[in-house]
């Protein structure tokens, strides 16, 4: 299998919504740039599209951002249909190095380019839970991508539990498709939502109008503040979620299907291989990549999107141009004027960071965790694993890694490692962002050997001006 070398001026990682007006933007200046994608069409998980010739229509799909959704799949499509962009899709970045990115879809390709925007999005955001190893036990976003790409809803009888935006939508867009919703458990206290509520609306009101509209339409079925005690199981997968409700009241919810998720975590991984700084953010309690107001992150780098701040679809839409404006800026070339752009985005954050306020990272929690609940599902590595592994690594989180493979498995640590920070921080008693973060390297994402096992590349594309 031989790889195939192409040529671009701009390559693009990610075609949502920044990944989307990214392109656009270089593409009004004249540019031709390459769009790399995982999906098979363009859309990212927000406005995430089912496969063609799939009846669904996009008002069930999107709900009240249909409208949003059509117009960025239209200006996607256009620009692919009148050849001003190329569009890779169902291919996985797994290595950048030297102006040249590696890329895996069907077969291996290599892409050398000048400069590099990333628009990679976020992954959900996982705290572990007593029995959330079981067959049966989903993300919020993996829930939301089956009912999106097949109409599907992964059980009959359903809890969602966790925080943030995603878990009333995805629960109200779980009830319009005509599933049963046993529960939806918010383990943000209703005080926290109140007071983050308020700066939420002062930033953006319909938009906080909205998902009210959505908590409300819930009814009886959502609970806040909750304590999540364990989810019941048996060969068959889940049978019950055990939870306190506010005053403490025990209760035991039966399902056979759990979706958990804390609002979002930053996809860096490609970030961090391309040489971007990271910083430890409070607001979002995570660790996010330094960059300045047009997302320059390093020489001929630039990110976007989710991926460098979790400002939701909107704010996605705005970054992808900022960070093409900057793109422009660098090569010298006409560009439009980002100030208007940029006080837009100044808003998305107030908002976004009122909304971690409001829907806050249940840290205590996981630092409590009994000693035999799984933290790294890949690994089977339990709490009081890595605990045990503390006196060797000391309060690091690359050592506790290295020494007890907490992130060693095929997520590399998407979805375990801030869990396993604040694991070790509690036990170390110090706060997470002295445990330090993950490094992340190539490949990006699991891969065969066999792709990497194939002759030199052999065939030249021309290149994309």
């Amino acid at each position: 299998m031989a790889g195939a070398l192409r040529m671009s001026r701009v390559l693009i990682a990610g075609a949502g919504p920044a990944g989307i007006r990214a392109a656009e933007t270089l593409a009004g200046a004249g540019l031709h740039p390459v769009v790399v994608d995982e999906a098979a069409r363009a859309g990212g998980q927000i406005y995430r599209r089912p496969p063609v010739g799939f009846t669904r229509p996009p008002e069930k799909l999107y709900g009240s951002e249909a409208a949003k959704a059509r117009a960025l799949h239209g200006s996607f499509d256009a620009l692919v249909a009148e050849g001003r962009i190329t569009h890779l899709p169902g291919r996985s970045v797994l290595a950048l190095r030297d102006g040249v990115a590696y890329v895996l879809g069907e077969a291996r390709e290599e892409i050398r380019h000048d400069r590099l925007i990333l628009a990679t999005g976020a992954t959900d955001r996982l705290a572990p839970v007593p029995g959330w190893q079981a067959g049966g036990v989903y993300s919020l976003g993996a829930a939301q991508i089956a009912l999106k790409t097949q109409g599907v809803a992964l059980g009959r009888r359903i809890v969602l539990a966790g925080t943030g935006p995603l878990l009333t939508l995805l629960a109200s867009q779980l009830q319009a498709a005509g599933a049963q919703v046993a529960a939806v458990l918010d383990t943000a206290p209703l005080r926290a939502q109140l007071t983050g509520g308020v700066g939420m609306a002062l930033a953006r009101p319909l938009v906080t109008l909205r998902g009210l509209r959505l908590r409300v339409g819930l009814g009886r079925i959502y609970h806040a503040g909750v304590t999540l005690e364990r989810i019941e199981t048996d060969e068959s997968g889940p049978t019950a979620m055990v939870w306190c409700d506010a005053r403490g009241r025990r209760h035991e919810t039966r399902c056979d299907m759990v979706g958990l998720g804390w609002h979002l975590r930053a996809d860096g991984t490609l970030a961090d291989i391309a040489g971007a700084r990271f910083d430890w953010d409070r607001a979002f309690h995570q660790w996010l990549p330094r960059a300045d107001a047009l997302g320059r992150a390093g020489e001929g780098l630039y990110l976007a999107g989710d991926g460098l701040r979790i400002l939701g679809a909107d704010g996605a839409e705005l970054a992808g141009q900022v960070a093409a404006i900057a793109c422009l800026q660098d090569l010298g070339l006409p560009h439009p004027e980002p100030a208007p752009l940029l006080r837009q985005l100044a808003r998305m954050r107030r908002f976004a960071e009122a909304m971690a306020c409001a829907f806050p990272w249940p840290d205590e929690a996981i630092g409590r965790l009994p000693d035999d609940t799984v933290i790294c599902r890949c690994e089977g590595v339990r709490a009081g694993d890595l605990r045990n592994t503390l006196p060797l690594s000391g309060p690091e989180a690359n050592r506790a890694k290295s020494l007890g493979r907490v992130g060693m498995g095929r997520c590399q640590g998407r979805y375990c490692q801030l869990a396993g920070a604040e694991i070790i921080a509690a036990a170390s008693g110090r706060p997470p962002s002295e445990v330090g973060r993950l490094r992340a390297q190539p490949p990006a994402r699991p891969a065969p050997v066999g792709a990497w096992l194939s002759e030199a590349p052999t065939e030249c594309e021309a290149e994309a001006e």
